[in-house]
C-alpha cells in the first residue's frame, strides 16, 4: 500500500513539472534552451569618477564576449543627471555591432554638485528582452517601454 502511494504521487508531481517547463517555453521566459543565452549590453565605465564642470568625462563600454547584433547603424542612449534628478545631457553616439563605444562629454556648468548619474543602455532595443533575439526597433516603430529591468547607472561625483 505504500509502495502505491508513492507512485501517485510521484506521477502528478512530474505531470506538474512537466507542464510548468512547456507552459514557461510556450511563454518565452525560457525560449533559448537549447541555444545560445541572452546577450545583454556589455558593462561600461565612467572615466574619471569625479570632477568639476568643465572637465571631460569618457563613457566606454569594450564589445561584449557574446553576439548581441546591434547592427552596423547602431546607437548608444546616453543619458547624464545631476545630483536633483534633472537631465543635463541626453544624447545618442555611435555603438559597435557588439557594443562597443566609446563618448567624451564635458560637464555642464550649470551641473549641480554632489554624486549624478551616468546612463548607457544601446537606443532602440529592449535589453531588458529574455529571448535572445535581437528585436532592434526600426525607424518609425513605436517607442519600446521598460516594463521589468532596473536602469543601469554609475555615478560621477560633481564638485565645485
Amino acid at each position: 500500500m505504500a509502495s502505491t502511494y508513492g507512485i501517485r504521487t510521484r506521477r502528478p508531481a512530474a505531470a506538474m513539472a512537466v507542464g510548468f517547463v512547456a507552459a514557461m517555453s510556450l511563454s518565452g521566459c525560457i525560449s533559448y534552451w537549447g541555444g545560445a543565452p541572452p546577450c545583454m549590453p556589455p558593462d561600461y565605465t565612467v572615466s574619471p569618477t569625479a570632477a568639476r564642470p568643465g572637465d571631460s568625462v569618457t563613457i566606454t563600454a569594450a564589445d561584449a564576449t557574446c553576439d548581441p547584433r546591434y547592427g552596423h547603424d547602431a546607437r548608444v542612449l546616453i543619458v547624464v543627471k545631476d545630483s536633483t534628478g534633472v537631465e543635463v545631457l541626453t544624447i545618442t553616439a555611435p555603438m559597435a555591432d557588439a557594443g562597443g563605444f566609446s563618448y567624451t562629454f564635458q560637464v555642464p556648468t550649470t551641473m549641480k554638485s554632489g554624486i549624478a548619474s551616468v546612463g548607457a543602455s544601446p537606443d532602440g532595443v529592449d535589453w531588458c528582452d529574455d529571448t535572445g533575439r535581437n528585436n532592434r526597433v526600426g525607424r518609425g516603430e513605436p517607442e519600446l517601454q521598460r516594463a521589468s529591468c532596473a536602469e543601469r547607472v554609475k555615478p560621477l561625483n560633481i564638485s565645485r
